[in-house]
């Protein structure tokens, strides 16, 4: 558990305020960008960093004055940082001659390690024997072999190929729930965050911006913030015109988009006047040759994005005015082509009213 937590390099706030609780064999994962913190939040707990105020409680002791080796935590960091003149069995037993393990005990403990991450019989090579992926699944068995209480886990994939960190995403996602350990994951890729994690915490600026299960974060972001850094959304920028039952929001002198009203995400409610943005996904869009929904526009096809099992569109609606639409190929879905006149539509239910936002870029 983290309470106030707050950490300085200068006259610059690495950490700001910083409070979460961290369940019990939970994988939670930092999400943000470079700079946000997540990377300093990660060592403060770790020990390598210290905290200059709050604290930082490991099942219920204040471990934050407690030095690094008497944490009992396990850290895979993002180079591997794995012994290159010692053989694998050597840098599993590392960790363990401090503990004073017998020699039964650490080829014991060490030859489970190694069944954990499926490389058993790899004890006496060394790590320029082994491609990426196998030394990350060392680092990884390095961590889980001393038995720790809380792994902590800093853009371990980030060397990897996209084809190998997928791989690695189902395998550490599969150790630790085998294992049952409480895990904290560092990452700046929201793929990653979105299909590993139990909770995610997106941080900005040393913050906390939103945490809540990954579902819950791309489809309830609470901020303009969080629905930009997640996924790809339409953002459009209005003014209300009236909430009764529904929204209805210019979006300029000739345009007006109609929204729900129990689809706001604000702690203050949002009343006539108020500039707002509204989150959109491009995969709740669709593409028609008429208007047949609440919200429908008429554009032109203007960039095309095959992307595999799907494509996205870029529809200019003209005034300067483009949205993304994201469709499943197949499934008697229509080949669209550059230039190609249609509606772009969507009901009301389908976006989400944000409070607006104009501190810059994300």
């Amino acid at each position: 558990m983290y309470a106030n937590v707050f950490k300085h390099f200068g006259n610059a706030t690495a950490v700001d305020n910083f409070s979460l609780t961290v369940n019990k064999r939970e994988l939670l994962t930092l999400l943000g960008p470079s700079g946000c913190g997540k990377t300093t939040t990660l060592r403060m707990t770790a020990g390598l960093e210290t905290v200059d105020s709050g604290s930082i409680l490991i099942n219920g002791k204040d471990v934050t004055t407690v030095p690094i080796y008497r944490r009992n935590l396990g850290m895979v960091f993002q180079n591997y940082a794995l012994f290159p003149h010692m053989t694998v069995f050597d840098n599993l037993a590392f960790g363990l001659k401090f503990r004073k393990k017998t020699k039964n005990e650490t080829t014991k403990l060490v030859d489970e390690a190694l069944r954990l991450v499926a490389l058993p019989g790899f004890g006496d090579r060394y790590p320029r024997q082994l491609s990426g992926g196998q030394q990350q699944r060392i680092a990884l068995a390095r961590a889980l072999v001393i038995e720790p209480e809380v792994l902590l886990l800093d853009e371990p994939l980030s060397n990897l190929d996209m084809k190998l960190r997928r791989k690695m995403r189902l395998e550490i996602r599969r150790i630790q729930r085998e294992v049952g350990i409480t895990t904290i994951y560092v990452t700046h890729d929201q793929e990653e965050a979105l299909t590993m994690s139990d909770r995610v915490a997106i941080m900005n600026a040393g913050r906390i911006m939103q945490v809540g299960r990954p579902r819950e974060i791309y489809q309830c972001p609470n901020s303009q913030f969080v629905a930009n850094f997640i996924g790809e959304p339409n953002l459009l920028h209005g003014r209300i015109l009236s909430a009764n039952r529904e929204f209805v929001i210019s979006i300029d002198s000739q345009r007006k988009v109609i929204a729900m009203l129990q689809n706001a995400s604000s702690e203050k409610p949002a009343s006539v006047g108020d500039s707002v943005s509204l989150c959109l996904r491009p995969e709740r869009v669709e593409l028609n040759e008429k208007s047949i929904h609440k919200n429908s526009f008429a554009g032109e096809i203007g960039i095309i994005e095959y992307l595999g099992s799907f494509v996205r569109y870029y529809v200019d609606l003209g005034r300067g005015l483009t949205l993304a639409c994201t469709r499943q190929m197949g499934l008697g879905e229509p080949v669209r082509s550059l230039g190609e006149k249609v509606y772009i539509g969507w009901e009301p239910e389908d976006c989400l009213v944000l409070p607006e936002e104009r501190t810059g870029e994300f």
